[in-house]
């Protein structure tokens, strides 16, 4: 059930958006000033057009209820008859508005660092964590974002053991945020010669971006280890100790980095990969005292943890924490996630509004 927002609020919202306006077009106004308040006017602005259109249609329902009462049969008909398309819209009207005033997370608008790895299913698990990363970098095509390697481990029949990316874009982490967690997979291998089907699964994370200004990071923290690059099977890619492992000691995070030949470059990609983490445990740690614990993003990739399955022979998608079946597996494998997206994006948005509706 949508939460109703009060007439008043909803002219305190309008007003402030005209309160804005009016102290922007201001003369002699500083640069500064005039920033902070484009920003706030630009965030208003989408929330004081829902809660306008919540106000016509209030106003509109109320003399066509009127009309119902006063009017002659005819007029009454047709007053009842609007009055029925007015409900709908004004429902629909009032929703948006409830869900513009939801509280935001402050990460939605970041990019993000994308991590998957191979979990149960050995070479089938590496090939089905390279389909996953193909699925993604397509859907970021498809958005105009950017998609930039960090660090890939391949594993020797394909795919990956484990690959790190940036993805760098508008609203990346809004859109992705509840991909993290376990894929299932199951197909019949292109390594099965007698046609089995086989259940392998791999893990998503997708962290905030961080800033430095996000996360501080002592340099007495860190325990910085260089080492010469190395290929599959173990021999050396490079004559120089190009590649780094960086420790952070408070917590035990490690991230190693080799995919560049200049030790800077592999430094400045790891403390890129560790200041998300640590970003996100801070988050995790916030959640967790406002709302009790909540599940780690990333399981163990063992199979029984799963929120997605990709069943290949029946063509379906089925995600377990919305119940949700797709039968359009080859599309989404290819990167047409919106759909998807979209149905968990909304499940989210329902249960939020539910919990707004029970606190108010």
């Amino acid at each position: 059930m949508t939460p109703t927002i009060s007439d008043q609020r909803i002219a305190a919202i309008e007003a402030r958006r005209d309160e804005l306006g009016n102290a922007m077009a201001a003369p002699g106004l500083a640069p500064e000033r005039f920033v902070s308040l484009s920003r706030e006017y630009a965030e208003l602005e989408p929330v004081a057009a829902a809660a306008a259109d919540v106000r016509r249609l209030r106003a509109e329902a109320a003399s066509l209820t009127q009309m119902t009462r006063d009017a002659d049969d005819e007029l009454r008909a047709l007053a009842a008859e609007e009055l029925t398309e007015n409900q709908g819209r004004l429902a629909e009207a009032e929703r948006h508005l409830a869900i513009s005033l939801l509280p935001r997370d402050a990460a939605d608008e970041r990019s993000a660092i994308l991590e998957i790895r191979a979990g149960t299913g050995g070479d089938e698990a590496a090939l089905f964590a390279g389909d996953l990363f193909r699925m993604y970098q397509r859907y970021a095509d498809s958005r105009g974002w950017r998609v930039e390697l960090i660090s890939a481990s391949q594993a020797e029949l394909g795919g990956y053991k484990e690959v790190v990316a940036s993805v760098t874009g508008q609203g990346v982490f809004a859109r992705l945020k509840f991909e993290s967690g376990v894929h299932r997979v199951q197909r019949v291998p292109a390594t099965e010669s007698g046609g089995r089907i086989h259940t392998s699964a791999a893990t998503v994370a997708v962290l905030p971006e961080a800033e430095e200004v996000d996360v501080q990071i002592d340099d007495k923290d860190l325990r910085i280890d260089v080492f010469r690059s190395s290929g599959p099977g173990g021999q050396s890619v490079n004559t120089t100790d190009s590649a780094v492992r960086i420790t952070h000691l408070p917590t035990g995070l490690v991230v190693s980095q080799q995919d560049e030949k200049s030790q800077h470059k592999n430094k400045a990609k790891a403390m890129k990969v560790l200041r998300a983490r640590l970003y996100e445990l801070e988050r995790e740690r916030l959640a967790s005292a406002r709302a009790g614990a909540r599940k780690s993003m990333v399981g163990s990739g063992d199979r029984s943890e799963r929120i997605r399955t990709y069943n290949f022979p029946q063509g379906r998608v089925t995600d377990h924490r919305i119940n949700l079946t797709l039968h359009r597996l080859p599309e989404i494998i290819e990167g047409q996630m919106d759909e998807l997206l979209g149905a968990l994006i909304a499940e989210d948005e329902a249960a939020r509004l539910a919990n707004l509706d029970q606190d108010g």
